[in-house]
């Protein structure tokens, strides 16, 4: 079994393998580790301004992708977070009761049901993207010119080679069918 102790090296707040080698894990394992406590700490920022109005991290998914997909299709929701109906409507009924989203109708097909934030939601999404925003900003900064590169290259790289197309048009803000 791979030893995956830490120790700090000379700068407190970088890792270094248990061999005392610079650049990090020996091991996936290790990176596999590195990615939960990553994670772990994006979304604790976050987490905390959820609490305060008794929502989870499904509320901050669907808020987020509904701020940045303005007319969002409640099918192309579930298909981007792959959550069933009945979960969904669970968390999007708090976010439209609490007034945080608004749901219109399709102009042409009246069954469909549009996703829209709120001024209060759009707030509330800014203030749940700002420390994350910091946190990267200060994650990559001593990276080097190409160091966001290689991470977007290796987050894309993560996802599940079907799903990074559609990955790939939902950062660039253009839905399969927008309104």
């Amino acid at each position: 079994m791979t030893d995956v102790n830490f120790k700090a090296s000379l700068a407190p707040d970088r890792l270094v393998g248990s061999d005392g080698a610079a650049g990090g894990p020996r091991s996936h394992v290790e990176l596999i580790e590195l990615l939960f406590f990553a994670y772990r700490d994006f979304v604790g920022d976050p987490d905390a301004v959820l609490e305060t109005y008794g929502f989870g991290r499904a509320h901050h998914r669907v808020l987020h992708f509904v701020d940045r997909n303005p007319g969002i299709r409640v099918t192309d929701l579930l298909d981007i977070l792959k959550i069933t109906k009945q979960s969904l409507g669970r968390v999007l009924k708090q976010l439209v009761d609490s007034g945080f989203i608004e749901q219109r109708t399709g102009p042409r097909d009246r069954r469909q049901r549009l996703l829209f934030a709120t001024r209060k939601g759009r707030e509330l999404a800014a203030r749940l993207t700002e420390p994350q925003t910091r946190r990267i900003e200060a994650a990559i900064r001593d990276l080097g010119p190409e160091g966001e590169a290689i991470v977007a290259r290796f987050l894309s790289d993560m996802i599940n080679a079907e799903d990074r197309p559609q990955a790939a048009r939902l950062i660039a803000h253009q839905l399969t069918d927008p309104v």
